[in-house]
């Protein structure tokens, strides 16, 4: 089983200019991580994105760390024109590929005020669809995560995978995310764990709705609880739950730590490295 990181994990080394996407790749690799995943191109030096996905892919392979996954956002609904979304999202499926992923992860839609899920399915499938039909032709995996509230529980996120019915697409599943909803992760993990094409080891501290707001570094589900990110294995996201359930589903891709606490970045991953490799050896994967 391989670990990765998200470059996401590292925003609090990159916001002060310790590291950039370029420089993490060789602290990962020291980290001991297996991979890196890159979360939107985002480059230092000026370059033009594809020329940095480049850059980026140079220095993975020199350093020997492969990119296991590209993620970016999308929203089908809330855009003035989904068809060219549907393009523009292709266009960053042409970026993956400068960039070397072999999957990438794009969003569905944040929602928008009056539409149900039931009404916004069939055009958030078709799109889809459209996305992976192009990405397939490259090689590329396409998939959505249990992401961004609207299209965030497990109920959602499996009927999106069956009604784009594409064998080229799948989820992207995160331990933490199904909170965010408000769903129970050891249950809502399970039934999202067949289609998993890539995982999210994360973990949330969690308070409830009913308690007085704890301040600074939390934020609230759809239906009010506090959460904030945490150290894997600190928080309250029952992680070797969710392996044990990968396991069951056959699960043989890599798995990316995305950090996202207020504890220091550098030592919150190592700390939350070392937790999931022991609780990987523990679930026998």
């Amino acid at each position: 089983m391989k670990i990765a990181v998200s470059s996401y994990s590292f925003s609090g080394v990159m916001q002060t200019g310790e590291y950039n996407q370029f420089t993490i790749i060789q602290k990962a690799k020291d980290m001991g991580f297996d991979a890196i995943e890159f979360v939107d191109v985002i480059p230092h030096d000026g370059s033009a994105p594809e020329d940095y996905a480049k850059k980026l892919r140079a220095e993975c392979a020199r350093v020997g760390l492969p990119v296991s996954n590209f993620t970016f956002g999308a929203d089908f609904i809330n855009c003035p024109d989904t068809q060219a979304e549907i393009e523009r999202v292709q266009g960053m499926v042409d970026l993956a590929e400068a960039l070397g992923a072999k999957s990438i992860r794009h969003d569905a839609t944040v929602g928008k005020p009056g539409i149900s899920f039931d009404k916004a399915l069939p055009v958030l499938a078709d799109a889809c669809r459209q996305v992976t039909e192009y990405a397939a032709q490259k090689g590329i995996v396409t998939m959505v995560e249990n992401h961004g509230v609207f299209c965030q529980d497990s109920r959602r996120v499996e009927q999106l995978y069956n009604a784009v019915d594409h064998p080229n697409f799948g989820l992207l599943c995160d331990m933490g995310n199904f909170l965010c909803a408000d769903e129970d992760p050891a249950k809502a993990f399970g039934i999202a764990a067949p289609y998993a094409r890539y995982v999210h080891a994360k973990d949330f501290h969690i308070k409830p709705a009913s308690e007085s707001d704890p301040g600074e570094g939390f934020f609230r589900s759809r239906n009010g609880t506090y959460l904030r990110g945490a150290i894997i294995g600190h928080g309250n996201v029952p992680v070797k739950h969710c392996l044990a359930a990968l396991r069951r589903a056959g699960y043989q891709g890599s798995i990316a730590i995305e950090f996202e606490g207020m504890e220091d970045t550098l030592k919150a991953l190592e700390i939350g490295l070392a937790n999931l490799k022991r609780y990987i050896a523990e679930a026998g994967m």
